[in-house]
């Protein structure tokens, strides 16, 4: 029974672990750290094996349902969530540069505008906020001057110039009032 418990507390260790290790995805990692990340999880993994079969098939069990209870834990605390997975880091602001979250995130300059590269953006100034997501990913707002033009933007446009076009009233509506994406989960 000694084996469950150090299952549960290296289970926990290995979450702040790999939190401590930064928040790129394996793609995103480089050869050196994809192997540490590696070693990791077999260390983790060696105290409770000692090279019995049941042990090893016991103690995965115990891994899959320690990640299908902190996940459960996860939809049902916040502040869990945040520490579990952790937060987005804002990047840029307002297309100025946060040194100091990119050197949290041990983020270099030259990565970060890679990355923006990547989304088609090639310059900062056209970003009204930029993350660093929990996954790793880069999540982005343009400023309004640098959005691209939607259909909806056009018919309204069109709507100005040409009033007897006709209408599409659930555009209209769209376009008039900021609507509220979440509303179905929020009735709930």
């Amino acid at each position: 029974m000694n084996f469950i418990w150090q299952s549960f507390i290296l289970i926990l260790s290995g979450i702040l672990l790999l939190r401590i290790a930064g928040r790129k995805s394996i793609s995103q990692m480089t050869l050196a750290q994809t192997v540490v990340m590696i070693s990791i999880g077999t260390i983790i993994v060696q105290p409770i094996v000692e090279k019995s079969l049941m042990k090893a098939i016991i103690g995965a069990s115990i891994f899959v349902i320690s990640i299908l209870i902190l996940e459960y834990f996860q939809l049902k605390s916040n502040t869990f969530e945040k520490f579990i997975t952790g937060k987005s880091k804002i990047v840029i602001n307002n297309g100025t540069l946060n040194i100091q979250n990119l050197k949290k995130l041990r983020l270099t300059v030259d990565q970060l505008e890679m990355r923006l590269r990547n989304q088609g953006i090639s310059n900062i100034k056209d970003i009204k906020t930029a993350t660093i997501e929990p996954n790793g990913q880069l999540g982005y707002e343009l400023n309004e001057d640098a959005k691209p033009l939607t259909m909806g933007d056009f018919k309204k446009l069109m709507r100005t110039y040409f009033p007897e076009m006709p209408s599409n009233t659930s555009i209209q509506q769209e376009t008039n009032n900021e609507t509220n994406i979440f509303q179905e989960i929020d009735k709930l």
